[in-house]
């Protein structure tokens, strides 16, 4: 484990500490890095990255410091695939094991914690994936939904979406192409249980929205409000 790292912020936020956390796969176990900050008697919050881009993208940098500033704990962690260095996504079950083990590690922190498991696009349907097999967290947010690949709706990932108790908060933007049409969209939430949608006007899969030229760090943290008040609501 690596010396913690200062973070700014709040004056009672606790050290940033990059972590290696063991994931079993079926090959062997392997070590995925985790930026784990406990929180200040909020919920756990545990992020993963899209298909695309590892822990470190400036998307989850951004929305995970502002979530830290707002007291709650955080741990930003790599899919196997994403620590090997391979672009592309390894089976989900690579992904599931990695879900169980860094909630596990979080409640080998805390056990009394509360534990949401927070996912940009492929990360969220990971997660999503390991709740409806009996991965137990207090709840589920979506920044950007994969519902499925953009251009064939006729290909939807929802599968097990129905069989999820936990509250889930589907953060979308209205042009993101991985849910257009928007009315297969809204049919897949209808048969949800305990769902809520907030809608990003203009916004794309990495909701950026068009003439609107922004960081991506600021993007990120654009969207903490939303998921602070369905967090603790």
């Amino acid at each position: 484990m690596s010396s913690p790292r200062p973070t700014t912020g709040r004056s009672d936020r606790h050290p940033l500490v990059k972590v290696p956390i063991p994931v079993e796969l079926p090959a062997g176990v392997v070590e995925v890095s985790a930026d784990w900050e406990p929180g200040a008697g909020r919920p756990a919050l545990i992020v993963a990255h899209g298909a695309g881009a590892g822990k470190d993208h400036p998307f989850l940098t951004g929305f995970t410091e502002a979530l830290g500033a707002r007291g709650f704990g955080t741990l930003r962690f790599n899919f196997p695939y994403a620590e090997q260095g391979r672009r592309m996504p390894g089976p989900a079950a690579h992904a599931i094991a990695a879900w169980h083990a860094v909630v596990g590690f979080v409640r080998e922190q805390d056990p009394d914690v509360a534990v949401w498991a927070i996912g940009k696009s492929y990360g969220g349907r990971m997660a999503s994936m390991a709740v409806a097999e009996g991965l137990e967290v207090a709840g589920l947010v979506y920044l950007g939904y994969p519902l499925h690949a953009p251009g064939k709706p006729e290909k939807p990932r929802a599968e097990h979406l129905p069989a999820i108790v936990v509250p889930q908060l589907f953060i979308e933007g209205t042009n993101d192409p991985f849910i257009q049409p928007l009315a297969q969209f809204d049919e897949v939430v209808a048969g949800c249980q305990d769902v809520t949608v907030v809608w990003v006007e203009g916004g794309g899969h990495t909701f950026e929205v068009k003439g609107r030229r922004r960081p991506a760090s600021e993007i990120g943290s654009s969207l903490v409000t939303f998921v602070s008040d369905f967090v603790t609501r």
